[in-house]
């Protein structure tokens, strides 16, 4: 049994009247100019299992995070969501924030990433409200996981943080604080006939996404 980790930075970022702006953020990127949207990418490489013909077998996954997002200038009313995405495709920055609304239910027509290609997915909505205006932090207002945890023999799992502030969101820094995606897998030799049927089925689903 293994635990495998990566971690995202924090991401401070500016907003002045309708725009918003990195402040401090490595390795985070901007969707479009002025919008509230930001992007982090990574990945878990597993090239080392695959060169030994091996399929990792997912046990858990999860999210550990520092603090609740925050707002120098908070008021009531300002709101964020933070998705958090491991999948064994790679997927664009506008697919990534596209999740937040669809995740990889296949009944939407807009969805991308299917329930088998999503190892672990996370959508949070998180509000400023009146009772903790005065701290300058968020509330967790919803909480909704999705994914199948489905064993693998892709060389690469794929991490991606994304997140949305809201347009009228208050002026000033809003912050989300840094993240560590864990993945608790065992690797193990399959039956040659069952391998190869699993290589074929991951390699038809990095080069041919199911859109049902």
């Amino acid at each position: 049994m293994k635990t495998l980790a990566k971690e995202f930075d924090s991401l401070v970022v500016t907003k002045a009247g309708a725009a918003y702006s990195i402040t401090t953020g490595e390795g985070w990127r901007q969707v479009a100019p002025g919008l509230g949207q930001f992007v982090k990418s990574t990945y878990f490489d597993l090239g080392g299992l695959a060169m030994d013909d091996k399929t990792l077998f997912f046990e858990g996954a999860t999210i550990q995070e520092v603090l609740l997002p925050s707002a120098s200038g908070a008021t009531a009313g300002d709101g964020a969501v933070v998705v958090d995405i491991m999948s064994v495709v790679p997927i664009t920055d506008a697919e990534v924030i596209n999740y937040m609304a669809t995740a990889n239910i296949s009944a939407s027509p807009s969805s991308t990433l299917t329930f088998d290609q999503t190892v672990y997915g996370r959508v949070r909505i998180f509000n400023v409200d009146l009772d903790n205006v005065a701290g300058g932090y968020y509330i967790t207002l919803s909480d909704n996981q999705t994914g199948s945890l489905s064993a693998t023999a892709s060389d690469r799992i794929y991490c991606y943080r994304g997140v949305a502030f809201g347009v009228g969101n208050s002026d000033g820094d809003h912050a989300i604080y840094p993240a560590r995606y864990l993945l608790r897998a065992s690797a193990k030799e399959e039956p040659e006939f069952e391998y190869l049927m699993r290589l074929k089925r991951s390699y038809e689903l990095q080069n041919e996404p199911d859109r049902d």
